[in-house]
């Protein structure tokens, strides 16, 4: 079903490879971003998205970039660089369904790995690589890549990549490729180096800002006081109830997500843990079996689940509290994604309390809270989305 007045994505002027790879993803109805986004781009315009999390933004520019790759080219004619690892390999498999029963090629390049597959990949003729920018800048040292016919560069979550010290390797980068080259910046804040790097590299481009309304989350809260203890309980109670879809756990340190994992493994629950002293291998592994549906549960930290999107899950829990009003946001962009419906379960501790008071100063609102018994302590309060007042449980959370 489609919002009443908004072109479904089926009547965009898309090549019919990825109206079908959107038809197997069960993606219909465009998300805000995509709508202002997806046209100019088409248009061969430069844009700079300022977008939520969940906002389906990697779809806003996989599907014009996708349009623009000739498949008898077998050289790189688009390049999208990412902060992170798990970001790149995300963002490689969207590209990957959009381009699925075709003769394009994408190539996902990142450390950690062995080069030599990811330099195949490239010499095998991929023409859309995704990668983090030190990566890229080895493979260009190693003349396995040239960007000299990039047509369409994209840089996702602009803003933390400068925080993780890629700014100069970004730029870099960038003066390798064609000055005619059509850009696509993405990023959640506008530092003075995101500014500087779309005067510079950009052709008047246009701003597109989305409200947290028009295509953040849908996502509904509750709030657990667990005062007295017994945290751990209220966990179970929660993973007992049935639900469709995926559950994603966040606890604040290594060790203590190992001992949730190994707690629940050895009470039955079919779980899995992603935490950094895991190995890429194990990483690939648990995140594999999360991402098919054949393990439920995930319990993970705030730095191993960065990045993380799957579709299906139905709910995010923070069995500890995090430390800031940001990495709550973080943690609850988890679920609630692509337009779907999501909730956020949050188990309060007394030590938490100051914290927290800061994270709803943050959010401009007070949260519904629940004695760990289900009882209500302080009602949802109602916020008004896209003109419907939503009462924040409904019957989402089970008495």
């Amino acid at each position: 079903m489609t919002d009443v007045g908004v072109e479904p994505l089926r009547d965009y002027p898309l090549r019919r490879s990825s109206l079908d790879a959107l038809e197997a993803m069960e993606i219909v109805t465009p998300t805000a971003i995509q709508i202002q986004t997806i046209p100019l781009l088409l248009d061969g315009r430069d844009v700079i998205g300022q977008a939520y999390t969940g906002s389906g933004k990697t779809l806003a520019f996989g599907l014009p970039l996708v349009e623009q790759i000739d498949e008898g080219g077998q050289f790189v004619q688009a390049l999208v660089l990412c902060p992170t690892r798990e970001l790149a390999q995300q963002v490689g498999g969207v590209l990957e369904q959009l381009v699925a029963g075709t003769r394009i090629r994408c190539a996902v390049v990142f450390g950690g790995r062995a080069i030599g597959p990811q330099q195949d990949a490239i010499r095998a003729g991929a023409q859309i690589v995704v990668g983090t920018p030190g990566r890229v800048l080895d493979l260009m040292s190693r003349r396995t890549m040239k960007l000299n016919r990039v047509k369409f560069l994209v840089l996702d979550e602009a803003d933390k990549m400068l925080d993780q010290g890629f700014g100069p390797d970004v730029e870099r980068i960038l003066a390798k490729t064609p000055e005619e080259r059509q850009t696509a910046l993405f990023s959640a804040t506008t530092p003075d180096w995101v500014l500087n790097v779309s005067k510079k590299y950009l052709h008047s481009p246009e701003i597109i800002q989305t409200k947290a309304e028009d295509g953040g989350p849908d996502i509904d809260h509750v709030v657990y006081e667990t005062f007295g203890g017994g945290k751990f309980e209220v966990l179970k109670r929660l993973l007992d109830e049935k639900i469709e879809g995926s559950t994603l756990v966040f606890g604040k340190t290594k060790r203590g997500v190992n001992r949730i994992y190994t707690k629940l493994s050895k009470l039955g629950y079919e779980v899995g843990e992603l935490q950094g002293d895991l190995n890429q291998q194990q990483r690939d592994r648990v995140l594999t079996r999360f991402r098919e549906r054949k393990t439920p549960i995930l319990v993970a930290t705030n730095v191993a689940a960065r990045g993380l999107d799957v579709l299906h899950i139905e709910r995010v829990i923070n069995y500890d509290v995090p430390e800031s009003h940001d990495l709550f946001t973080h943690r609850i962009g988890r679920t609630g994604r692509m337009g779907r419906q999501g909730l956020a379960i949050t188990l309060l501790g007394a030590e938490d309390l100051a914290k927290f008071h800061e994270i709803e100063r943050g959010l401009g609102r007070k949260l519904p809270r629940m004695t760990a018994d289900g009882k209500t302590v302080q009602a949802p309060v109602p916020v008004r989305r896209n003109g419907r007042r939503l009462g924040g449980l409904g019957s989402r959370v089970k008495r």
